[in-house]
């Protein structure tokens, strides 16, 4: 699915090397130093433009949820499952969208939204993720799409505990697509997957 309310507590540059060269070399390099840094190229210029990565997504989904109710705990896996409804809406063109998530089950229910913002200057998007029991926005996470894949990282708390996340979303067909998101308690050496969500598109939506 594809706005996973983020878990709260209790719940499941380079150094400037014209500086160093007018260090090192004297004033007299300074000038052709300047000159060659202004001519280089932006290090995004040759990345691909972003911006439609999600156009996909609008629509109306049937969502299927794992939630793994004690992530990083070290007792066995307890997980639960969830279906409902994703839906995503087209903010400016597709440089934004929103996602509206509800899901019933287990005696659960949740209500979640995502806001995706796309930066054309970094050519990344960050996933901004709430949930009607909160009410307020999480840290974002950052991340592209590659080959049809989107990864995304970011930082979340888990009982308390600052602790990194990491979000996938994967093609499974034009019309099925599955949503992972996994915690590192050990600075991403290792991942512990605590959300899976697999959305079917609803025919007859865009």
């Amino acid at each position: 699915m594809s706005a996973r309310p983020r878990r709260r507590p209790k719940l499941p540059r380079v150094r400037n090397s014209v500086l160093a060269c007018l260090l090192t070399c004297g004033c007299a390099v300074l000038q052709p130093a300047l000159a060659q840094t202004a001519s280089a190229p932006s290090p995004t210029a040759s990345l691909p433009d972003g911006q439609h990565d999600f156009d996909w997504e609008i629509g109306t989904w049937k969502t299927h949820l794992k939630l793994l109710l004690n992530p990083l705990s070290g007792d066995p896996p307890n997980w639960t499952e969830l279906t409902g409804t994703s839906v995503i809406r087209k903010v400016w063109n597709g440089r934004s969208n929103l996602v509206e998530l509800v899901a019933d089950g287990a005696g659960l229910h949740i209500e979640g939204a995502s806001w995706r913002l796309y930066d054309p200057k970094t050519r990344q998007w960050s996933l901004n993720f709430s949930n009607s029991r909160v009410g307020t926005l999480t840290p974002p996470m950052y991340g592209e799409f590659k080959d049809g894949v989107g990864v995304f990282y970011g930082q979340d708390f888990n009982d308390g505990r600052a602790v990194l996340v990491r979000f996938v979303i994967t093609p499974i067909t034009p019309d099925k697509y599955r949503f992972v998101q996994s915690y590192s308690g050990d600075g991403g050496k290792t991942w512990e997957v605590n959300w899976i969500a697999t959305d079917t598109r609803v025919m007859g939506n865009p």
